[in-house]
């Protein structure tokens, strides 16, 4: 474990000291993502100008619940999304082979050789919305309240990196998977609307077969509602990023015997 952590900590430097050397793009990407969450709070005022609540949910709930998708989707994107979105292209090209051949587990190897550190900045964004919002709401969460939240967000984490490695695996039999990839970054952001107003058949997708809406729903209510019954909801999401975390590790490892490089 030890040896794993010097080496992603060397990737994460190499990945700071790439960035530095780009500091306009650096400064460019982020401004992108916060008018992008911008967007996002203007969309919510002018709903909230029509309705009191949204399946419950008031105002300033809502606000919380997309500063806590925020924290979830910027750290998902900050550890892994670029690597995820290469990787179609490191299977075409063949530059998989040489991740292959490190001393390395392959599926570490090709989950962590980028950082993005404006993702972290924008993530710090989404904690100033969420505590921004608790005190709207006139709400002082405890420390259990606090210690369950982020401990919620490792694993709607592990649900964003589970199911997009999933797709862009797919990549070893169609190609060129970035189709895939793309849509499920414009799928996950149905997880920054309120879970009580999906019904039927979308609710069973988002909630089980693709868990994206407790991602952020379950941290949301424990921060913000107390902890009348957290347990059931952290079990849920902690038993869809453990279900889905194995379940692509074993695809992956069905992919790999598939796998023949580009030149052969």
């Amino acid at each position: 474990m030890r040896r794993y952590l010097e080496i992603y900590w060397l990737m994460i430097r190499n990945s700071l000291i790439r960035e530095m050397n780009f500091k306009a793009n650096f400064i460019l990407w982020m401004i992108v993502e916060l008018l992008w969450f911008a967007g996002q709070m203007v969309f919510l005022e002018v709903l909230y100008g029509h309705v009191e609540t949204i399946g419950g949910w008031s105002k300033w709930e809502c606000v919380l619940l997309v500063g806590t998708h925020q924290v979830v989707a910027q750290l998902f994107q900050a550890f892994f999304y670029v690597n995820l979105a290469e990787l179609p292209d490191l299977i075409r090209t063949g530059r998989l082979d040489l991740l292959l051949l490190l001393p390395v587990d392959a599926q570490f190897a090709v989950s962590t050789r980028k950082f993005g550190m404006d993702n972290i900045v924008n993530a710090l964004v989404g904690v100033a919305i969420v505590a921004f919002s608790l005190f709207k709401l006139g709400v002082v969460p405890s420390t259990p309240q606090v210690v369950l939240f982020a401990a919620c967000l490792p694993f709607g984490v592990a649900v964003h990196y589970a199911i997009l490695f999933a797709l862009a695996t797919v990549a070893f039999w169609i190609v060129r998977a970035q189709g895939l990839i793309y849509g499920y970054f414009n799928v996950f952001q149905v997880g920054r609307y309120p879970d009580t107003i999906f019904r039927g058949i979308f609710k069973v997708i988002f909630s089980f077969f693709i868990p994206v809406i407790i991602v952020a729903n379950v941290p949301a209510r424990v921060i913000a509602r107390g902890l009348e019954s957290p347990w059931s909801g952290l079990a849920q999401l902690a038993g869809a990023a453990i279900f889905v975390v194995l379940a692509t590790r074993g695809f992956w490892h069905f992919a790999l015997r598939r796998y023949s490089s580009a030149s052969s």
